[in-house]
């Protein structure tokens, strides 16, 4: 499935930490070789399994690294522009909502005054 780097994040943690955290876990890129982090919206999404809502901390981080190293939560990676995801199948089902919470979609409303 097309997903993005996730984690879960603990009460008392701070979640530009948790952040980079998790990007070193999921990828090895170190946080130097971060050019940008910058936090977005703050969601809340339903749990598709139907549990309790999850409040998603969201952040767009930018490096001009092309190689990185994945754990074992990923098998591949591929480096595509945002608004081209649509092309691909099997993505999660909250992506989009996360990409356009980091200003990397536009937005509903954007997409409804360029159609007309």
């Amino acid at each position: 499935m097309w997903h993005c780097i996730t984690g879960y994040l603990d009460a008392d943690s701070d979640p530009v930490r948790q952040a980079i955290q998790e990007i070193w876990e999921e990828t090895l890129l170190p946080a130097r070789a971060l050019e940008q982090l910058t936090a977005g919206l703050t969601l809340r999404l339903a749990d598709p399994r139907g549990g309790p809502d999850w409040t998603v901390h969201t952040f767009l981080a930018c490096t001009s690294q092309r190689r990185l190293t994945l754990n074992w939560e990923h098998k591949a990676y591929r480096w595509v522009w945002p608004w081209k995801l649509s092309q691909f199948d099997g993505q999660v089902v909250w992506l989009t909502d996360v990409l356009r919470a980091v200003d990397s979609l536009p937005s509903a409303k954007a997409r409804d005054r360029a159609a007309s």
